[in-house]
């Protein structure tokens, strides 16, 4: 059915602004499911398609995968009258009403793309293409951060490597990670890099361009508006990897005349090799102090960026939380149960634990009440510009 401007106005009327989302799941063909996304065990196999791996969170962007529906990855609004209304459809039928006018004006959509991924191996080392080269194929770069989350099993490598050995950057050593790439038989390229441990209540801001390979914990991130990426390994849980994952976002032609070394083009050196890449990528979570009220507390858990942003709300059992944002965000309920603005939400219910607060809503007092016996703890995802110059900075090392 078309979407239109006046059916998005009359869901919003009756739905006071606050959108229930359905769960959006996403397969991968070439890693192993973690089986902790709450699916029965018998939902995570989906046959060609490989397994049930990520969910995606109030998501307007298309998973980019060889086979599959094609709304994988889009996340749908729950009507109750039984109307199947994307989010991506209704920020494009009333962009002003679900965004805001003036945010509208100038962003044509939520330009950021949260999800929760759960593999049962380390995801093998490869790199999110910066702007200049992401444009080349139509495409948009992907900084990214993570939050690793609780009270879930952390996997058997919970590790993250990140960008290369410094020599190799300061002294242009580029071509050591190429027999790698051509030779395509191994997972020895993680030689060249180090390991960070995967901290549960912490997480890490990546800029596009540096290589990594990302652990098994499981895993809350949020990222630029898109799904562009080279794998540059090419074993992992014992299989070696389609090699056209390594030239996916990659032009034809720069393919045919440069071949493996395209890549190595693509490579943000100087951040890769930082002496100090954990010190100037950790993320760890920092008191909102005007927020903080007698029966709770909001943490920035993403930062350091103006294109996305995130907080971590958590509110006492029996207290209540008065919310005020500056622009529209969605919101993952992960642990207990409660209500926002009168809506019952409950971690782990799929239909109850997710929500998409638009911006009349987000910007004017939203009460949220803790109806249960434990901490309710959700998490506020926001777009690019929403937050900036409020957010916390990393102060960088070594520059």
């Amino acid at each position: 059915m078309g979407v239109t401007k006046s059916l998005v106005e009359d869901l919003l009327a009756r739905e006071n602004g606050i959108l229930r989302l359905e769960p959006a799941w996403v397969a991968r063909d070439f890693l192993p499911p973690g089986r902790r996304l709450g699916l029965p065990e018998e939902e995570y196999e989906v046959g060609e398609r490989g397994f049930i791996c990520e969910r995606w969170l109030g998501s307007v962007t298309l998973a980019d995968n060889a086979v599959g529906p094609d709304d994988e990855g889009l996340s749908y609004i729950r009507t109750g009258n039984g109307d199947r209304v994307t989010v991506k459809a209704a920020v494009e039928a009333a962009g002003d009403l679900m965004m805001g006018s003036e945010y509208a004006a100038t962003h044509s959509n939520l330009g950021r793309l949260v999800k929760i991924y759960d593999f049962g191996s380390r995801i093998p080392y490869h790199l999110h293409q910066v702007e200049k080269d992401a444009r080349l194929v139509g495409r948009n770069s992907k900084d990214e951060a993570y939050y690793f989350l609780d009270d879930v099993p952390l996997g058997p490598h919970p590790e993250t490597f990140f960008g290369v050995h410094p020599y190799i950057a300061e002294e242009k050593l580029y071509e050591t990670l190429l027999p790698y790439l051509e030779d395509w038989d191994s997972d020895l390229i993680l030689r060249h890099s180090f390991a960070y441990l995967n901290v549960t209540g912490e997480g890490f801001f990546l800029p596009s361009g540096v290589p990594h390979a990302p652990g098994t914990a499981l895993t809350l991130e949020l990222q630029e508006d898109s799904d562009v990426f080279a794998m540059m390994q090419a074993l992992n849980a014992g299989k070696i990897i389609s090699k056209d994952l390594l030239f996916k976002d990659v032009r034809a032609e720069d393919r045919a005349n440069l071949k493996e070394r395209v890549i190595l083009g693509q490579i943000d050196w100087q951040e890769s090799g930082d002496h100090y890449f954990y010190e100037n990528h950790h993320l760890q979570p920092r008191l909102v102090p005007e927020t903080k009220q007698p029966a709770g507390s909001e943490h920035w858990i993403y930062y350091n960026t103006p294109k996305f942003s995130g907080k971590k709300l958590i509110v006492a059992p029996g207290g209540s939380f008065t919310s005020v944002d500056r622009g529209i965000y969605n919101m993952l309920v992960w642990k207990g149960e409660g209500e926002v603005d009168g809506k019952s939400v409950t971690a782990g219910t799929f239909g109850e634990d997710e929500l998409l607060v638009t911006h009349s809503r987000a910007t004017t007092p939203i009460e949220i009440r803790n109806t249960g016996t434990d901490e309710l703890v959700l998490f506020k995802f926001f777009g690019p510009d929403i937050n900036d110059g409020f957010t916390p900075s990393i102060e960088r090392r070594g520059h």
